[in-house]
């Protein structure tokens, strides 16, 4: 069992069906990001930090450099917004294609951070 799912595993049912519902979504649109704990919460590295998230008492997040969110400010809207979080009801349901179409984007934007930064270091 690695911490990712030791993390879960300690959560209240609903919240860990919440919690694995975005869990999955990131997998999926991020197929080679690699599962880890960040502040002390779960977390995927893609070509550097890519997206954490985690429940809260009345809400669930999802946590993206801001840059990211400012991307998707309109998107993003209904929802309370931090700097790097994004705020969802406990009660509603998991935005699964908003939070797709963001993994990408930041999966994307980190990528070619990488590929600039290796560019950078052949000159």
């Amino acid at each position: 069992m690695n911490e990712v799912d030791s993390y879960l595993e300690i959560q209240p049912e609903d919240t860990r069906v919440i919690l694995e519902k975005i869990r999955l979504t990131i997998k999926k649109a991020a197929p080679g990001a690699e599962e880890v704990i960040s502040y002390q919460m779960p977390a995927f590295r893609f070509h550097g930090m890519l997206v954490w998230y985690a429940a809260f008492k009345d809400h669930y997040s999802v946590f993206f450099i801001p840059s990211v969110i400012e991307a998707f400010k309109d998107e993003l809207k209904p929802y309370k917004l931090t700097k790097s979080a994004i705020k969802f009801p406990m009660n509603d349901p998991v935005p699964v294609q908003l939070i797709t179409q963001i993994v990408k984007f930041a999966a994307k934007l980190n990528q070619e951070k990488a590929q600039l930064k290796i560019k950078v270091k052949k000159r």
